[in-house]
């Protein structure tokens, strides 16, 4: 297994990548750039209660009634920012249930289910950084 070096880095660094931590050319630079594995990552979960919101969803479609409710300390503004930015991140669905009156369901997409694997290595990480 090869190593990235010298050349490869910015800054003419000599030091090998770690394959494991950047295995490709999208993670091998000197600054943060939008479109960083790392940094896209990050983006998704970004904002305060966005892990929350996420993390409620995780056990299904909820209303935004619902997500009121099971944040209870969220403020309705919050909320709809939240989810509206999940939205147009595409992790998050709205959809509008027949009837009266009109109710709104939201819904993970499959790439908001994929940040399961991402929220639970956080929380094992944070506990044990708590611990020390």
């Amino acid at each position: 297994m090869g190593h990235q070096t010298g050349s490869d880095r910015a800054g003419g660094d000599a030091r090998a990548w770690d394959e494991e931590l950047v295995p490709d050319g999208h993670g091998r630079t000197a600054r943060p750039e939008p479109d960083c594995p790392v940094e896209v990552a990050l983006a998704a979960i970004a904002g305060r209660w966005t892990t929350l919101v996420l993390r409620e969803l995780m056990h299904g479609p909820a209303s935004y009634g619902q997500l009121r409710e099971r944040l209870a300390r969220i403020s309705p503004k919050v909320l709809a920012e939240r989810l509206r930015a999940l939205e147009e991140r595409e992790l998050v669905v709205r959809e509008r249930l027949v009837g009266f009156p009109v109710r709104t369901s939201y819904r993970l997409t499959p790439t908001g289910e994929a940040l399961r694997p991402l929220l639970l290595e956080l929380y094992r990480t944070g506990s044990a950084l708590a611990e020390r």
